[in-house]
């Protein structure tokens, strides 16, 4: 998706490469985990979008992370179309939930073609295919971060976008409702 001039002023982040994230800023989504690798490797800028007040857990964290350089903590964003600028022109999508099932911002994400590092549970493998890049456990994720190599994240983005063109259609889930009923 192409970036408007008003967002590309706005967020100066998207001058870089960055990863990104959006959810609700809550223990099982493992955004301090995901904040603690990125402290530490500062070669590449993370963004997480999510409510980062409803929370002591979310207002900790914003008071630790907030002041380094390659840390981006935003509070949510309800338009649509911004979300899908900022997400669709990352580097690297990390999807931290470890609780739930088939996430939406999980399923968004793979319709962007964005090459995805999912937090290594039955149902993020599941959504995926086995086909992303999964962690842990910070040892896990500070890997692949160091290690990121284009080919393969290329390989990902378009295994991704196939996987949500074939599984995740309003179509086929309307269908497989039906037959369920």
């Amino acid at each position: 998706i192409v970036l408007t001039d008003d967002v590309r002023h706005k967020y100066t982040f998207l001058q870089s490469r960055y990863a990104f994230k959006v959810c609700r800023i809550e223990p099982e989504n493992n955004i301090h985990l995901i904040l603690d690798v990125f402290s530490e490797y500062k070669k590449l800028n993370i963004v997480i979008i999510g409510n980062w007040l409803n929370s002591e857990y979310g207002r900790n964290l914003k008071t630790i992370y907030c002041n380094f350089k390659n840390i981006f903590l935003l509070d949510p964003i309800y338009d649509q179309s911004i979300l899908n600028q900022l997400r669709s022109n990352c580097y690297i999508y990390i999807h931290g939930h470890s609780a739930g099932g088939t996430n939406p911002s999980l399923v968004e994400a793979m319709y962007l073609g964005l090459p995805i590092i999912a937090y290594g549970v039955s149902y993020n493998k599941e959504t995926t295919k086995d086909k992303a890049l999964y962690f842990n456990n910070k040892k896990d994720l500070l890997y692949i971060i160091e290690n990121l190599n284009d080919n393969q994240l290329n390989i990902i983005a378009n295994d991704m976008y196939k996987i949500a063109q074939e599984n995740y259609t309003w179509d086929k889930i309307a269908k497989t409702y039906s037959q369920l009923f």
